[in-house]
């Protein structure tokens, strides 16, 4: 038992709590459950627990990790779609967890069993890549299924995350290319073309989403301004006149020096604020709320007018 009452289970290289590993040690099923019942596990796949946390993506990673390794069919498919995604922490808009993905690696088509959807095949080895030892579909394959499965804001923050990741716009395009005939190549191929691995997260890139859909201007993306209270970088900007701020649940966090409470962030972010607005800047605010309501393109309009008619 651990100092604080807890109990201690082993764990392989992924961090899992295996039952095979378990019961060999000599840990019953009963206190395994017991653990779970009283919220220091969690139950991942049938045989498959993992410590308590709160994050969900973790979790959501462990799970896809867990089933993985521990289907019947492991050596016929990969992980792929928002399970691949999750292995290499790729964020995404609405990701689809109610069950692990998989591609068969061998001409096939897919179902979907317990809490697997398994995806028709074939994937060839060139699309094939190992990652801690789990083999998933490649950065660039991902990114491609996950953007030809969503919307157009769905698939647009895929491929932000995947140019931060360094995947290669090329691969990704030809493999589009390769599939222009499949629902939603166009929506893909879209998207592509306005990736920017610039923005830093899942809110940044789903605004920029709503502004290409309204047919907005493009802004310029992170720039540092030089104010009287030191450097401020924005997530948008027009013209170097007008800026635009996503207040994402997380940012202030992000933000956080060491020492500072997120009331002290806050602070030093209005005093930054108003040293842009001194030297003649708006800044324009929005949350999460805002683009699930899908109000971004009302809220920015009439000063994006404004600026155009300047």
């Amino acid at each position: 038992m651990r100092p604080n009452g807890m109990s201690t289970f082993p764990t392989d290289r992924h961090g899992l709590i295996r039952r095979e590993t378990t019961l060999r040690l000599g840990i019953g099923d009963d206190v395994v459950s017991s653990a779970v019942k009283r919220g220091e596990l969690v139950r991942l796949a049938p045989g498959v627990c993992v410590t308590a946390t709160d994050d969900a993506d973790d979790l959501y990673r462990l799970r896809s990790v867990g089933v993985a390794t521990s289907a019947r069919d492991h050596e016929s498919s990969i992980l792929s779609h928002d399970s691949a995604a999750a292995v290499f922490r790729l964020s995404l808009l609405h990701p689809k967890r109610e069950r692990v993905h998989l591609t068969r690696i061998e001409p096939g088509a897919g179902f979907v069993r317990g809490l697997r959807a398994v995806h028709a095949g074939p994937v060839t080895a060139e699309w094939i890549v190992e990652v801690d030892g789990i083999r998933l579909t490649s950065l660039e394959r991902t990114a491609v299924d996950v953007a030809m499965a969503g919307d157009f804001a769905q698939a647009l923050v895929v491929f932000d995350r995947a140019f931060a990741a360094d995947a290669d716009v090329t691969t990704m395009a030809h493999l589009i290319e390769s599939r222009r005939r499949w629902r939603g190549a166009g929506i893909a191929r879209r998207a592509l073309s306005f990736a920017d691995g610039a923005s830093e997260s899942v809110g940044e890139s789903w605004s920029r989403a709503q502004m290409i859909e309204a047919g907005f201007p493009m802004p310029r993306l992170q720039h540092t301004f030089q104010t009287d209270v030191g450097p401020a970088r924005t997530d948008f900007d027009w013209d170097a006149i007008l800026v635009g701020e996503f207040d994402g649940l997380q940012k202030y966090g992000r933000l956080l020096r060491p020492g500072e409470t997120p009331r002290d962030a806050l602070i030093r972010e209005k005093r930054r604020e108003d040293a842009l607005r001194a030297q003649g800047i708006m800044v324009i605010r929005w949350t999460w709320g805002t683009l699930v309501r899908g109000e971004l393109a009302d809220l920015l309009r009439p000063w994006l007018d404004k600026l155009a008619a300047a």
